[in-house]
């Protein structure tokens, strides 16, 4: 199988995920977490399905298969998660290609660039509404869908941020939903646990996407990077790779968790004085 040429080498067995079907939510460019995510999946051995935001251009539905191009998919299907027969079409697309699919990788977030640029004070009621609607119930919603099509041993893996848990000026309204996120992944791996699906989440430190551009993002991976012990940048890669351990059996006791994927961001109080 290709690596995607944005990709480093992997860590990850190459035969860790043979025989095991996933679905993959959130490509949005090459540049996209779950793009790499995808790619350390495909090069362990999985089987991938894939949405992408249907539009009237076409244009993302171009971007994404771009984007994929040298992964090969076998499944590119449109998913609108903010639309019931939109995410009901999508699962029984998969469903009639795999039957049983093994896991979800769930990237997807939103907020109206107005909203997300205000206080979060400021917030329109229906800036939040949407924001909680595409990045905190979409996750509901997916899973509740792709759980039914799963294997005993299956695994859901979602994405949040460090702010939701600490005030990252300029994170706002997003904030907000992703601590909605992380809760929702606890709630969900009680309820998904007697079923034997696991259920977490990763909190990845900054890195170049669409959606962080609109956040400066630049200058806090730059910040980050200078702040974290390890004192190198993150990249998609490691990310993926994280994902791909709660993904598969060697993590078959966790659940309920969110792993912090920074280079050890999360663990500094004080970041302006450094060791002497």
């Amino acid at each position: 199988m290709r690596a995607h040429p944005a990709s480093q080498h992997s860590a990850i067995p190459n035969q860790l995920f043979a025989n095991k079907v996933g679905v993959v939510m959130g490509v949005a460019n090459k540049f996209s977490i779950a793009t790499g995510i995808a790619d350390v999946l495909i090069n362990s051995g999985a089987e991938l399905a894939f949405s992408y935001l249907p539009d009237n251009a076409d244009k993302m539905e171009g971007r994404v298969k771009k984007a994929l191009a040298p992964l090969q998919p076998k499944v590119m299907a449109p998913c609108d998660v903010l639309n019931d027969e939109s995410l009901n079409k999508f699962f029984a697309t998969i469903k009639q290609n795999y039957g049983k699919i093994d896991f979800l990788v769930h990237s997807i977030a939103y907020a109206p660039l107005e909203d997300l640029k205000k206080r979060t004070l400021d917030a329109s009621r229906d800036g939040f509404l949407n924001t909680m609607d595409c990045s905190v119930y979409s996750f509901i919603a997916c899973a509740q869908r792709a759980s039914k099509l799963m294997n005993s041993g299956g695994a859901i893996v979602t994405l949040s941020y460090y702010g939701a848990e600490k005030v990252i000026p300029g994170y706002n309204v997003m904030g907000l939903a992703k601590s909605a996120l992380e809760s929702a992944v606890r709630y969900a791996s009680y309820e998904l646990g007697p079923e034997h699906i696991r259920v977490n989440g990763i909190s990845a430190g900054p890195l170049k996407t669409l959606s962080s551009s609109a956040l400066g993002v630049s200058k806090i991976i730059r910040h980050a990077t200078a702040t974290t012990p390890l004192k190198t940048p993150l990249t998609q890669t490691q990310v993926g790779e994280a994902t791909a351990f709660l993904l598969s059996d060697l993590s078959r006791a966790i659940t309920g968790e969110i792993l912090h994927v920074d280079n050890g961001y999360h663990a500094m109080g004080l970041s302006i004085l450094s060791p002497s």
